[in-house]
């Protein structure tokens, strides 16, 4: 890709510009969806469904296959221009979310978002792009409720040279070392899976994943296990922490089969479970080992890893048909 020819300021005029102006949620705040999402995130707290947990901030205002109402054109305009510039491929890299009232069942949602920033080309791991920021001011009953930034990087994927394999990879499977611990897995991809979000919260958790190990939060006053991963227990509040690490046994709670939309790192179709572990905890992942038509509610399975590309390792969990 060349020189940026004023792209950066044609992209920076986009700031300012609103992205969607008088949006309504679609639904009002309601009981169904919190019990929902409390059930997925493993939340006990009895505060809810009496009032939402402040997380959902931006489920009720999510536009769903039809898209938002109120979307305005500039949005598009701005994605399109990084589109015609290479910047093809996206991901999105973080959110920031800032509460001033609790939601209750009956609230009505209205939002307006605009397009906050655009940074410089940045060149990361990905690939070579540029960051965009949202802003969504939401309010429940036309009083504010919070704010949600939603940032994506917009760029055009990194070329990478085929590494060398080393002495260890040449050697038939049969020949190599078992190790113990789950079976790890292997298999090409067409293009580079996105990263996974690390930060001060998780990282535990990555490093566990890096060793091939499953390590699952527990609270050490009252001895509760959590997951994902957060700084706080929600049945005590205590800060404090260890880890356990999980057997690889567990069960699919509920799944999807994933079509559409094509991302150039996935080969749809294919299943994405809600997988119950033997400890207790749940967590989403890919199910390996069957075809995605033979996934059901309550298959076993057992933990296994994922290597798409020499830098990245994932937990997944294999399914038996039988």
């Amino acid at each position: 890709m060349g020189v940026d020819d004023g792209l950066y300021e044609r992209l920076k005029a986009y700031e300012g510009r609103p992205a969607a102006t008088g949006g309504e949620g679609k639904d009002p705040v309601n009981e169904p969806m919190i019990r929902h999402w409390c059930e997925a995130m493993g939340d006990t707290s009895p505060a809810y469904p009496a009032v939402a947990p402040p997380t959902m901030l931006q489920a009720w205002t999510m536009g769903g296959l039809s898209g938002h109402t109120g979307r305005t054109e500039a949005y598009d305009e701005l994605l399109g221009l990084l589109d015609a510039a290479g910047f093809t491929s996206v991901v999105a890299t973080d959110c920031e979310q800032e509460y001033l009232r609790p939601l209750r069942p009956g609230d009505r949602i209205s939002f307006d978002a605009v397009i906050e920033s655009v940074s410089p080309r940045k060149t990361t791991k990905l690939g070579t792009g540029h960051f965009v920021t949202t802003r969504m001011d939401v309010r429940a009953d036309g009083e504010p409720a919070g704010t949600h930034r939603f940032r994506i990087l917009k760029y055009a994927p990194a070329t990478r040279k085929p590494q060398p394999r080393t002495q260890q990879e040449k050697r038939p499977q049969e020949e190599r070392p078992q190790e113990e611990g789950p079976q790890e897995e292997r298999g090409p991809s067409p293009a580079r899976r996105p990263r996974p979000v690390v930060n001060r919260d998780n990282a535990g958790f990555w490093e566990g994943v890096a060793r091939r190990e499953l390590l699952i939060q527990r609270c050490t006053p009252c001895g509760s296990l959590r997951f994902p991963w957060l700084p706080g227990c929600n049945s005590c509040g205590s800060a404090d922490w260890d880890t356990v690490r999980a057997s690889g046994s567990g069960t699919v709670y509920s799944y999807v089969v994933m079509h559409h939309p094509p991302f150039p790192a996935f080969d749809p179709p294919y299943a994405v479970a809600l997988v119950e572990l033997a400890e207790g905890v749940r967590m989403i992942s890919n199910i390996t080992g069957v075809p995605y038509d033979k996934v059901r509610i309550g298959m076993p399975v057992e933990l296994g890893f994922l290597e798409p590309d020499e830098e990245l390792t994932l937990p997944v969990f294999r399914g038996s048909e039988g």
